[in-house]
């Protein structure tokens, strides 16, 4: 990582912050608290984004790394249109590294989420359509030893586990166990899930999150190559 580092971890405040904000969730609150966002939240967010940028753009030089909410930030006002929450604001929040895409659903992504209990980071496609995976299942099918080896780290680690929606019904598949917990997927993601520890406002998050990130990455370019190839 950088010789200089800006992020330094998240303070005791933000997780307060996200307490608050999911108690007291109306917009005259976040008025007056907006700066207490600004300063716990944003500004670490953005530190992160900013010490992980070059490093990102090795694995992948089309992502988006700048360090902006609604670019690689999440916003916490919530879209209620199209939510059954309709509370305003949401008590989390995240950071994503993927390529600038109307179609981002389809495309894998990195993601690194903080709420009030607990935070996670990882990568997958979290909302992929029913095309994409059937593109998914299909390559594993005509290559399954292409497959195999984009995951040969996952049977020698214990950080990451795969979630993600299942199919109700059985799909039809001869491959092991091992392959059919990913073919009967309707979306999936690897992600490590933490409760709030240390690590969390140290600045050595910041090296968790890059070694995670780095072991991912060959089986992000094998989904990027399945899209290439579709």
């Amino acid at each position: 990582m950088k010789q200089t580092q800006n992020f330094q971890g998240f303070p005791t405040e933000a997780i307060k912050f996200l307490h608050d904000i999911s108690r007291n969730n109306n917009k005259t609150w976040f008025e007056e608290h907006k700066q207490r966002y600004q300063d716990f939240l944003v500004t670490p967010l953005k530190n992160l984004v900013t010490d992980l940028g070059d490093f990102m753009l090795v694995i992948d030089p089309y992502l988006e790394v700048r360090p902006a909410v609604n670019k690689t930030i999440s916003k916490i006002h919530r879209d209620t249109r199209f939510s059954t929450d309709k509370s305003p604001f949401k008590d989390r929040m995240w950071l994503t590294f993927k390529r600038p895409n109307k179609n981002w659903k389809d495309a894998p992504a990195f993601f690194f989420e903080i709420t009030p209990n607990a935070y996670r980071y990882g990568m997958g496609l979290y909302a992929a359509s029913p095309q994409t995976m059937s593109f998914f299942r299909k390559a594993i099918d005509e290559n399954l030893k292409a497959f195999l080896k984009s995951i040969s780290f996952y049977s020698k680690q214990s950080r990451f586990i795969v979630e993600g929606e299942e199919y109700k019904r059985k799909l039809k598949s001869d491959h092991p166990a091992n392959v059919q917990e990913w073919y009967q997927k309707r979306n999936f993601y690897l992600v490590c899930n933490r409760n709030m520890d240390d690590r969390i406002s140290s600045p050595d998050l910041l090296d968790d999150l890059a070694s995670g990130f780095n072991e991912l990455a060959p089986f992000y370019n094998y989904i990027w190559d399945i899209r290439h190839k579709a």
